[in-house]
Formats: C-alpha cells, structure tokens, sequence
C-alpha cells in the first residue's frame, strides 16, 4: 500500500509528480526547491535557499507522519559546487543528529535559472505506507 502528498506546488500537476510518496516502511521526497508560497526564498543566498529547501522537505515528511529525524538519505543538487560550504551548513544544522547518508552532485541548470539548490530526501518509517 502506498499513500501520497501534495504540497500543491506548481508543477505538481503537469509533471504528474507526488511531493513525497510512502511504500511500506519508507518516504520518498521529491526534489524541493526554496519556493514558498509560489515565490523562490532566498535570492541568490545558496544557504538561505537550502534552508528553504529543508523545510520543504520536513512539511513534505509531516504530510505523511514523519520528521526530518527519520531521514536516512539525501541529495542535493546544486548548480555551483563551490559553494558547497554554505549549502553544507544548512544540510549539518538540520541533520546534525541524524546524519544521513548523503550525496551533493553538480548539475546544469535547475527548472527556474534563479534556483541554486533542489534537495530530494528518503526516510525510514515503520508502517509509512499503511497509515
């Protein structure tokens, strides 16, 4: 059994995509930018923009009953890796007792050319998909 959430996000519905999808004891959160409320957060700050970011992440896990602390992997995607210590140090405050695994990966571009960072999320959840 599978449940899903929908954060309502703009490309939710073309793209035919769940903001975050519980199969059995996992989660899975898509890719979350720093958009709220229809605006990207944050500007050009490559931190703000991942905080922004993680918050998506945690709203999205809350949807479905779980936590950032039930995180077991991330990545992030970002489009300038030198600036890999400020998006590092939004990751380590929000993580700093979970520590999952994770992976920061280069890419081109994102889908609006304003946004530094997307990061997708899994989480370990006992019963996710049957609650």
């Amino acid at each position: 059994m599978t449940r899903r959430y929908s954060s309502g996000g703009r490309w939710e519905e073309p793209v035919a995509y769940s903001r975050a999808v519980a199969a059995g004891d996992y989660i899975f959160v898509s890719g979350c930018t720093a958009v709220a409320g229809g605006e990207l957060v944050g500007g050009s700050d490559a931190y703000a923009q991942a905080v922004q970011c993680i918050a998506n992440v945690a709203e999205a896990l809350a949807g479905l009953g779980a936590s950032l602390a039930d995180v077991v992997r991330t990545r992030m995607l970002v489009t300038d890796i030198s600036r890999w210590q400020e998006y590092g140090r939004a990751h380590g405050e929000a993580f700093a007792d979970v520590r999952p695994a994770a992976t920061m990966v280069q890419v081109a571009a994102l889908i609006d050319p304003r946004m530094l960072i997307e990061i997708e999320a899994d989480a370990y959840l006992p019963g996710a998909g049957q609650r």
